[in-house]
């Protein structure tokens, strides 16, 4: 019970120590100016609708494309790829300070996959790090989802972040439902559904590359 209580409160939460995501490097710039793969970056704290409390939730994501390196990965045809059009790399950095133990909670992921509509992202990371008394999350994939909003009036934001383990990742077991059970696969994530508090992220689309030339049909 102890450790579900923990799990929990670092899952209604998420906090204000998490600095800015580090740099990963530049997205490539097509002739004609829009990003030849697409990135999220940003950093944000949000509030859950349904829950009110004292609690401080802090995301900071950086992650960019760098599709078909993340292979071999098995074609439909049966040749082998060198990766995924989604694969990606980067940091995303949570950190949820609980308000009931004056404590704060951090994790850190390697972003290993990036998807993208025009001001929408969702991505995947596998966790490489967790504080003390944090969740059992270390190796696990998680999943995280942006709305970008635009430009908004300093102190506003029309963001939004969603992330996989908020009532999105459960399991029924004998009636029961229960969270953080199944297993997430990469680019899965739930809706943005937490507004964005403070700051905010920017993402840039680009559609997936097609396959690389010495992959093509002849």
């Amino acid at each position: 019970m102890h450790l579900k209580k923990i799990v929990m409160l670092f899952t209604v939460a998420t906090a204000a120590t998490v600095g800015t995501a580090t740099a990963v490097g530049a997205v490539p710039e097509p002739e004609h100016g829009r990003p030849e793969v697409a990135s999220v970056a940003g950093t944000a704290q949000v509030r859950l609708t349904y829950l009110a409390d004292k609690d401080i939730r802090t995301f900071s994501i950086n992650a960019h494309g760098v599709p078909y390196t993340h292979g071999p990965v098995p074609g439909a045809d049966g040749r082998t790829l060198p990766g995924s059009p989604n694969d990606a790399t980067g940091t995303v950095k949570i950190s949820h300070y609980s308000a009931e133990r004056n404590t704060t909670y951090t994790a850190v992921g390697r972003v290993d996959s990036l998807m993208t509509a025009p001001g929408v992202a969702t991505l995947t990371a596998v966790i490489t790090q967790v504080s003390p008394g944090g969740p059992p999350w270390v190796g696990m994939r998680l999943g995280f989802s942006v709305y970008d909003g635009g430009k908004d009036a300093p102190g506003h934001s029309r963001d939004r972040v969603g992330f996989s383990w908020e009532y999105a990742d459960m399991v029924k077991h004998d009636g029961m439902w229960g969270g953080n059970e199944a297993e997430i696969g990469t680019s899965m994530a739930p809706a943005p559904f937490a507004p964005v508090t403070e700051g905010g992220f920017t993402v840039e689309h680009a559609d997936l590359l097609p396959l690389p030339s010495d992959t093509d049909r002849s």
